[in-house]
């Protein structure tokens, strides 16, 4: 099979997407880290819970959407609970796995963080995109996710 190169505009589309993904997390993170002390990481973390039902998720099933290792989301959830923002329980249904539970510190560090956050989102993406091209952005990026995550789309 022959190599199909990239042209000289898809190359510079896709070095210009490879370096807005880093700088654009290396923002959200330098933002959320100088407001409010939180990684990106913890951030998702406590948003996902936050969103869960009784705020706790397995913590397999955690690190399935927030695109974590096992070992690399159980070793940011013991920084996390040594921070009091979450707790790990075991899972009374069948006692081999473990939640990751939001305590009311992690829920209230959340309720701080997120107006700041949602602020440097709209200063670092969507307010340097029109309306339309966000939405063609949104569009675009979900057709790749539905690639790369069928299961999930």
């Amino acid at each position: 099979m022959e190599t199909r190169w990239l042209s000289a505009d898809e190359q510079r589309y896709w070095r210009a997407w490879l370096t807005s993904n880093v700088l654009l997390q290396q923002a959200f993170e330098r933002d959320l880290k100088a407001t409010h002390g939180l990684s990106l990481a913890e951030y998702e973390i406590l948003v996902r819970l936050s969103e869960a039902p009784d705020r706790q998720l397995r913590m397999s099933d955690l690190a399935q959407i927030t695109l974590a290792s096992r070992s690399r989301l159980s070793h940011q959830i013991t920084r996390m609970e040594a921070d009091g923002l979450v707790v790990r329980q075991e899972c009374e249904s069948d006692r081999r796995g473990f939640l990751a539970v939001l305590t009311e510190r992690g829920w209230q560090r959340l309720v701080d963080a997120a107006p700041e956050h949602v602020e440097s989102v709209r200063r670092h993406l969507v307010d340097v995109l029109t309306p339309e091209e966000f939405e063609q952005l949104g569009s675009m990026l979900a057709k790749v996710v539905a690639k790369l995550q069928p299961d999930e789309a």
